[in-house]
C-alpha cells in the first residue's frame, strides 16, 4: 500500500497543541458565554495586534467578512466592485449580497493576483471598490492598486482569507488598504473548528458598523438602530483561534521552510512550473500551487500513490454557470483560464515530513521522465 499524505493534516496540527486546545474548550464550557463575550472580545484584539492593525471584528466566516466590509463602506445597489476571477466564490458571493455586480480583471501569469496594468480600463462611473485578493498566500500588488483606487476614489478591500502572515514591503496583508477580510475556515493557516471569519482596520468607525451589523444592527440589547444579520463569531471558535495564535508565527515559518524545500526537490524539471515569491514579499504559503503539463493525468497519478494534491480552482468564476447572467464568453480572461488548466495543489501544512516531501518529488519525477 503507499503511504497516504493528505493535502491538509488537521490532525497532525491538533495533536501538536492537544492540550491548549482542550484546555480553550473547558474554559468555553465552564464560563458558558457561548455567543460573543470574552472571548470574543480578546481575540478581537489579540488578532488586531497580530497583523498589525488597531481593530479587529470577529465574524461567523470570511464571506461575512467581505460583505459586511463592502456594505459598512458603503458597496450596493448601481455599483460594481472589481476582482479576480481566478478566486473561490466567496469573494464574488459577498460582492452580490451588497446588490453591486461584480466585475473582473485578468491575472497575473505567475502569482495567480489581480493584474494591476488591467485595472484602469475595467474602471466605469459606477466602480465603487476594488477587492483584490491575496491568493495561495502571496500579496496581491499592491503600491500598483491602490494609487488607481486613490485617483479614481474607490475603496479597497483585501481578500486576505488565505493570506494570514503574508508580509508585503514590511507589512502584514490586511493592514494595506481601508480593510482586510480574514477567513478562519479550518483549513487555513488560522482555522477554527468550524466557521469563523474577521476584519481589521484602522478605522475604529468602520469596525464598529460592522460589529453592529453582524449582532442584528443593535447598539444594546433590543435597540436596534438598523437591520442587521446573525453574523457573528461565537465564542467556541474565538477560544479555538486564541489557543492556536500564539503558534501561528511558528506554522507560518514552517510553511516557508516546507515551500523552499519542494522548490529544491521539484528544481528543473521539463513540463512542471514552480511558484514564484515576487521582491519585497514573503508568502505565507496558504498553497504551494504548481503549473503542470497533462495536469488530470499528473492528479490521477498522485492520487494513485497515495498523495493526496487538489486543484484550487479548476474553473475560473467567469465561467462557473452561477455567473453565466455576467455574459462572459469563453477567452474573456485568458491568463486567468489557461492558468486554472495547469495549477496543481501539493500537500503543504508545518507538520509534513521531510520523508513525504521527498515522496511527493519522487512521484513527480517520475511522471514527468516516463
Amino acid at each position: 500500500m503507499p503511504p497516504k499524505i493528505p493535502l491538509v493534516d488537521l490532525k497532525a496540527q491538533y495533536e501538536s497543541i492537544r492540550e491548549d486546545i482542550d484546555s480553550a474548550i473547558r474554559r468555553v464550557l465552564d464560563h458558558r458565554a457561548f455567543i460573543r463575550g470574552p472571548e470574543v472580545d480578546s481575540f478581537e484584539k489579540e488578532f488586531a495586534e497580530w497583523c498589525g492593525a488597531k481593530y479587529c471584528a470577529g465574524v461567523g466566516s470570511g464571506t461575512e467578512a467581505i460583505y459586511l466590509a463592502l456594505r459598512a463602506l458603503g458597496v450596493g445597489r448601481d455599483h460594481n466592485v472589481i476582482t479576480s476571477p481566478h478566486t473561490f466564490i466567496a469573494t464574488t458571493e459577498a460582492i452580490t449580497l451588497t446588490g453591486a455586480e461584480t466585475r473582473f480583471v485578468d491575472t497575473l501569469p505567475d502569482t495567480f493576483n489581480l493584474d494591476p496594468d488591467l485595472l484602469e480600463q475595467a474602471i466605469d462611473s459606477n466602480t465603487r471598490a476594488i477587492v483584490p485578493v491575496h491568493l495561495n498566500g502571496h500579496p496581491a500588488r499592491m503600491d500598483e492598486i491602490l494609487p488607481i483606487a486613490e485617483r479614481e476614489n474607490l475603496i479597497v478591500i483585501e481578500d486576505a482569507a488565505q493570506a494570514h502572515g503574508a508580509i508585503y514591503k514590511g507589512k502584514n496583508a490586511g493592514t494595506l488598504s481601508e480593510a482586510g477580510c480574514f477567513s478562519f475556515f479550518p483549513g487555513k493557516n488560522l482555522g477554527a473548528y468550524g466557521d469563523a471569519g474577521a476584519v481589521v482596520s484602522n478605522d475604529d468607525g468602520l469596525i464598529e458598523k460592522i460589529r453592529k451589523i453582524s449582532n442584528h444592527g443593535r447598539s444594546e440589547k433590543y435597540i436596534h438602530d438598523i437591520e442587521g444579520f446573525n453574523f457573528r463569531m461565537d465564542s467556541l471558535q474565538a477560544a479555538i483561534l486564541r489557543a492556536k495564535l500564539p503558534h501561528l508565527n511558528g506554522w507560518i515559518e514552517k510553511r516557508r521552510e516546507k515551500a523552499r524545500r519542494y522548490s529544491d526537490l521539484l528544481q528543473g524539471i521539463k513540463g512542471l512550473t514552480l511558484p514564484v515569491e515576487e521582491d519585497e514579499c514573503l508568502s505565507a504559503w496558504h498553497l504551494y500551487v504548481i503549473q503542470v503539463d497533462r495536469r488530470d493525468e499528473c492528479l490521477e497519478e498522485l492520487n494513485a500513490k497515495g498523495i493526496q494534491a487538489g486543484i484550487h480552482y479548476p474553473i475560473p468564476l467567469h465561467l462557473q454557470p452561477a455567473y453565466a447572467y455576467l455574459g462572459y464568453p469563453v477567452g474573456s480572461f485568458p491568463v486567468a483560464e489557461r492558468v486554472a488548466k495547469k495549477i496543481l495543489s501539493l500537500p503543504l501544512y508545518p507538520e509534513i515530513s521531510d520523508e513525504q516531501q521527498v515522496y511527493v518529488a519522487k512521484c513527480l519525477i517520475q511522471f514527468f521522465t516516463a
